[in-house]
């Protein structure tokens, strides 16, 4: 079977399983079953049994659920409303005032949360009703949540990073380093057009109401105390060599529960609330890793993804053509996935176009994290899209027109860090050597 007739068929079949409302895990191990049937004699069953133990008995994987507890724990803490009241007073003087607290609590919650629809859910709870009683523009509070909402994937501890690194065979620990300079420079970004949004539309922002003298600033700072300290905890232990990235998560979690207890809403419902709500996520995503094992196996004994790698390289690509079709590439097939199927469904076609084009595999994770950030609002399968849908009542559509500004903010992001490779390598480096 040639190598054009045997990609169709394998598309095809992708399609209609998804289509059919399968889940993406089922679908993903039907491909490869498929796959197997066509090109190997192998046992399938054997094949698919090995392949799923191997894929959900990694050590490493461990740090997911873990990661993904620590946000379910905070995410029913009071940590969001004692963000707005630690930040708020600090914002007044920025053009745009409280609209930037979507933005900087959504950067400092996603380094606890490693969720972008936890990040965008637990931040947009809070500020959509205050914002909106205090008479701020609905659409850009909105399109604020949903592009800063997508931060909680990039700075660490990520969620997407850990599942990138485990199916790219990469280190998460460096994976989280490399997100940390990103991260800042997209939220300083999303700063920037917001305040200067603010100031060619000065009558869409309310008169400052928060006037108080330096001194309160600084006792209103107090409550920003607790989750500052968990981050310290957590991605300090990290970088500093201390824990890997999965007893950073364990700490993580201790700290979580810590800090919900002394919150006062720490209780057996909202603990088993937040143990069942980590359970069914990290379920998922393992069962979407295994299916993408299989296939990725099933791949191999095809050749598929080594051919398609020759026929890319056979095209004289270069460097920034090759990044410039993968990223329209997964801008598409984000319309219709979510960011975790995305990864996990490409890595074994991608990877070895990526390997032969030089292209460094840490710097790689965190564009990948960039453009998946950018599929999170874009309707059909927009996951922030629907979280804010959840929260405001407005039409999604709506909401992804008026987000549109933030998506084309990301991908502006996406050809600064290719232009300068170094805001995503330059830290893992210098902290971790090569």
């Amino acid at each position: 079977m040639s190598l054009t007739i045997a990609s169709l068929a394998l598309v095809l079949a992708m399609l209609v399983l998804l289509a059919s409302g399968l889940w993406v895990s089922l679908s993903l191990l039907g491909v490869g079953f498929v796959t197997m049937a066509l090109f190997t004699h192998r046992p399938i069953g054997l094949v698919m049994a090995t392949n799923i133990w191997g894929a959900s008995s990694s050590w490493t994987l461990t740090a997911l659920p873990l990661f993904i507890w620590m946000g379910e724990i905070l995410f029913r803490s009071r940590l969001a409303s004692d963000l707005f009241r630690g930040l708020a007073p600090w914002t007044t003087w920025i053009p745009g005032r409280l609209m930037h607290v979507n933005i900087i609590g959504c950067s400092i919650f996603a380094a606890v949360s490693g969720s972008s629809a936890a990040t965008a859910a637990t931040v947009g709870k809070m500020t959509i009703p205050e914002l909106k009683r205090r008479g701020y523009d609905e659409d850009m509070c909105i399109a604020s949540l949903a592009g800063a909402g997508t931060l909680g994937l990039l700075i660490p501890p990520s969620i997407i990073l850990i599942v990138y690194g485990v199916a790219a065979e990469v280190s998460i620990g460096r994976l989280f380093i490399a997100g940390v300079i990103p991260g800042i420079a997209l939220s300083a970004i999303f700063v920037g057009y917001v305040a200067t949004w603010a100031l060619l539309n000065p009558s869409k922002t309310p008169p400052n109401d928060l006037a108080m003298s330096f001194g309160h600033r600084l006792s209103e700072s107090r409550y920003l105390i607790p989750v500052v300290l968990l981050i310290v905890a957590v991605l300090g232990s990290i970088y500093s060599g201390f824990a890997t990235a999965t007893e950073a998560a364990v700490l993580g979690v201790v700290g979580g529960l810590v800090l919900s207890a002394w919150s006062g809403t720490l209780d057996r419902k909202t603990f088993w609330a937040g143990l069942i709500g980590a359970a069914r996520t990290s379920c998922m995503i393992l069962f979407i890793l295994s299916g993408a094992a299989f296939l990725t196996v099933a791949m191999g004994y095809s050749g598929l993804p080594a051919s398609l790698a020759q026929w890319i390289a056979s095209m004289g690509l270069s460097h920034w053509q090759l990044l410039a079709v993968l990223t329209v590439f997964f801008i598409v097939l984000g319309c219709f996935l979510d960011g975790i199927s995305m990864v996990v469904l490409t890595t074994s076609v991608i990877m070895p176009m990526v390997e032969k084009a030089g292209i460094d595999l840490i710097w790689f994770g965190i564009y990948v994290v960039l453009v998946v950030e950018m599929a999170q609002i874009t309707p059909p399968v927009g996951f922030n899209l629907f979280v804010l849908q959840g929260l405001t009542g407005r039409d999604l559509l709506h909401i992804g027109k008026v987000a549109l500004p933030f998506f084309l903010l990301m991908l502006m992001m996406v050809v600064l860090i290719t232009a300068v490779p170094e805001l995503a390598t330059w830290l893992p480096v210098h902290m971790m050597g090569r």
